[in-house]
């Protein structure tokens, strides 16, 4: 939160409030978001700037320092996007209740305010659990040493931000991450801290679910191209997931294979999706006196395979970046250029190039 916004504290130091805004805006062009069908690819080329993002945080702690509390709230879409509070009295024994974004894999853990490029890559779509309500036990245990390790396990309503549960059936995670070199690796990318000593991570996370839906987002749930509208408990969702990352001395790294099933238990259909990206980023010119010094440089390669029994609609990102940091990721301009293409019957490739620049600041 560093020194963002209005923060007032209790001088016995048992309460914390800490207030801060976000805004993003976007020049895209031809589109924003990636296409996910053929029709996708042939729509007209449209040039638009948004007001992506705006958003109202706050966080903090009450009664303890140990109970932290943090509400997000979006303006563009006029929705309570998180409100949670935290245990963390026990380092190793931590609880949380409420509703944030599943702390399922970092690409979507990553805030978009702490992200290389623009926006997360197009694995996310078909992948992410994104925001539910619920609660979770998690734990950082033997800090410092090679067996440094993050456990979570959670349980959620399963039905997306806002929605409760409307079947017998809850959705379950469990989440190991092992960071060997001894040294925390939060939720963020960029190297932007400087690290002059490895950190990195290695992860792996399991999920299942049944609801009427077979995608998650920030609007809720919602339906993977060619699946309809689910009834209650229609859908079985199992996935599982590796992931790693790295940082060192302006240099990151990071990497997610998924691995998703989808059961229609109406149809009697069974679905498997699989997807995978690897993004780096560098800053060259970090520790000199050089005039690009806050510049960023990344790449990332992104596939998502939606249906492995038929080779169909395969997908791919190549995606270049370029960050401008004139305060870390609290005030930044992000440029990135893709190559997407859609793989169809037939030896079809379809393909597009994308055009996409953004201002990002906290205040």
């Amino acid at each position: 939160m560093g020194n963002l916004g209005i923060d007032l504290s209790s001088s016995d130091g048992n309460y914390r409030l800490h207030l801060w805004l976000r805004g993003q805006f976007r020049y895209s062009y031809p589109f924003d978001d990636a296409p996910t069908t053929s029709a996708g690819f042939e729509t007209n080329d449209v040039s638009s700037i948004d007001v992506r993002r705006a958003r109202l945080k706050v966080g903090g702690h009450a009664y303890r320092p140990w109970v932290d509390y943090y509400v997000e709230y979006d303006f563009v879409n006029s929705r309570l996007l998180d409100f949670r509070m935290t245990l963390t009295r026990i380092p190793w024994l931590q609880l949380r209740v409420g509703q944030w974004k599943v702390n399922y894999n970092r690409e979507r853990a990553d805030s978009s305010g702490r992200q290389q490029f623009v926006e997360r890559s197009i694995v996310n779509r078909e992948f992410t659990v994104d925001r539910q309500p619920g609660a979770m036990v998690a734990g950082h245990v033997l800090p410092g040493s090679v067996f440094d390790s993050w456990y979570m396990f959670g349980v959620f309503n399963g039905n997306g931000a806002g929605s409760p549960n409307d079947d017998g059936a809850m959705m379950w995670f469990a989440r190991y991450q092992w960071q060997f070199f001894g040294r925390d690796l939060p939720y963020a990318q960029t190297d932007v801290e400087y690290h002059d000593k490895p950190a990195a991570s290695l992860s792996f996370a399991t999920l299942r679910n049944r609801s009427r839906f077979t995608r998650f987002s920030g609007s809720g749930g919602g339906q993977l191209d060619g699946f309809e509208d689910g009834v209650a408990g229609q859908y079985e969702l199992t996935q599982f997931l590796e992931e790693t990352a790295f940082k060192l001395k302006g240099l990151s790294v990071q990497h997610e294979f998924h691995w998703k099933t989808v059961d229609d238990t109406v149809n009697h259909t069974t679905t498997a999706l699989r997807g995978s990206y690897t993004q780096a980023g560098y800053l060259p010119w970090a520790r000199s006196e050089s005039s690009l010094a806050p510049m960023e440089l990344a790449y990332r390669f992104a596939w998502v395979d939606p249906d492995t029994s038929a080779e169909r609609d395969a997908r791919r990102e190549h995606s270049l970046g370029v960050n401008w940091f004139f305060s870390g990721h609290d005030n930044k301009i992000t440029f990135d250029f893709s190559w997407l293409t859609m793989e169809q019957l037939a030896a079809t490739t379809l393909s597009d190039s994308r055009f996409r620049l953004q201002w990002d600041i906290s205040f």
